[in-house]
């Protein structure tokens, strides 16, 4: 057969693999345990007071390894896999990193001058590996969590400004933002104004603490991105995304 004849058109429909990162407490967790038939990795220790399945807390990037190893090798009927967090997941990897060079630092791997994060990506492309395997091969649904960090973009057309992103090494921050589908930030909708005293006042938007929702689109304050067509904001919520999802999914589905 001829490389021609090899070309396929019409979508993929394959299952959705997301990164939805935010402040702590902002419910990201409870989002991911929320998705059907969920699995959590868990990379740190704040899942307690959720009810959900989970792998005992990886101490090593080999627990982590072997979990996604044995969802892929062994019969389940989990649908999810979520891994919480990717922060404390790269710890993980930065010790591994220390211990295959002998040193105490990150900063000093492999010769230093940044090499050891680079070194890091090898460890993250078996991560993703790994669940590209439980994604085309087990129909399993990807959901990645991170922490937020403000970072301060030097963009080359405007004057610098800080922004919201997750909270990893700008190299594994690339690698994971390309290979997923959406980069959502989650955070809560605020009210922002002024007192008597021209001081800055921000105050949550709704009950319990505000309005939970997520950002599907990039914009000067927040890293985020999706292939879906998706509303630019969304309710923080599993069943507020799916439908969203499904929406923007079926009309390219009718026309293929």
């Amino acid at each position: 057969m001829g490389m021609l004849e090899s070309i396929k058109s019409g979508r993929e429909n394959k299952p959705p693999r997301i990164m939805v990162y935010g402040q702590e407490g902002v419910g990201k967790s409870t989002f991911g345990a929320s998705a059907p038939a969920p699995i959590i990795i868990q990379t740190e220790d704040g899942l307690g007071e959720i009810d959900c399945c989970k792998f005992p807390l990886a101490q090593s990037v080999g627990d982590v390894l072997d979990s996604l190893t044995a969802l892929r090798d062994e019969e389940h009927s989990f649908r999810t896999v979520v891994i919480d967090s990717l922060d404390w997941l790269e710890r993980l990897i930065f010790d591994e990193i220390c211990k295959e060079f002998g040193v105490r630092s990150i900063e000093k791997a492999d010769g230093g001058y940044g090499k050891g994060y680079v070194d890091a990506l090898v460890h993250w492309r078996k991560v993703i590996a790994l669940l590209d395997e439980l994604r085309n091969k087990r129909g399993m649904m990807v959901i990645l969590l991170a922490h937020a960090k403000v970072e301060r973009f030097e963009d080359p057309e405007n004057a610098a400004y800080d922004r919201y992103s997750p909270r990893l090494h700008k190299h594994a921050a690339s690698l994971i933002s390309e290979w997923v589908d959406g980069v959502f930030f989650a955070t809560k909708r605020l009210r922002v104004s002024k007192d008597g005293d021209s001081r800055v006042i921000a105050a949550p938007i709704g009950a319990d603490g505000g309005e939970r929702i997520l950002r599907t689109n990039g914009s000067p304050a927040c890293i985020a991105k999706n292939r879906y067509s998706l509303p630019s904001e969304i309710p923080l919520s599993w069943n507020a995304f799916i439908e969203a999802y499904k929406n923007s999914v079926a009309p390219a589905a009718a026309a293929s």
